[in-house]
């Protein structure tokens, strides 16, 4: 089954209707139908009766509506949690840089930059060779030259 037709079957039952769905999910009501269409065509069932007036579940489309509900209520939830890495930068930043410049350059700069961005962690890799940067797991480096 694909996610987003079970999707676009939870947003036209809760809307009441496809027009209302696309306008709430900032689709085309013909995709939402497509998609509704699919999966009943994959599941062999009709999982929602449609008039001009009105669209509604029908029996064993509110049965699954009912169990697909709390389901993507914990999808949404879990993507909630992001909203936190979304609002202020957060993680671990890897520097590898040369002891040159992680005596000279980086205390001026690490300090202003923890100070602006506190849910950064800094972490510091010293090599004077060359090195591919990201193959040692780096987010970033300085090499002069």
């Amino acid at each position: 089954m694909e996610l987003n037709d079970l999707a676009a079957f939870v947003s036209v039952a809760r809307a009441g209707g496809f027009r209302d769905a696309a306008r709430i999910a900032g689709v085309s009501a013909s995709s939402l139908s497509i998609a509704v269409r699919r999966l009943e065509a994959k599941l062999g069932l009709r999982l929602l009766n449609r008039t001009t007036r009105s669209v509604a579940p029908t029996e064993v489309g509110q049965r699954l509506l009912d169990k697909l509900t709390p389901l993507f209520g914990e999808i949404e939830a879990a993507l909630d949690v992001l909203n936190v890495f979304r609002d202020k930068p957060t993680g671990t930043l890897r520097l590898n840089v040369p002891a040159s410049a992680a005596r000279t350059l980086l205390p001026g700069i690490v300090t202003a930059f923890l100070k602006a961005y506190p849910g950064i962690r800094v972490e510091v890799l010293v090599e004077d060779g060359f090195v591919d940067v990201l193959s040692v797991g780096c987010d970033a480096g300085i090499r002069y030259d």
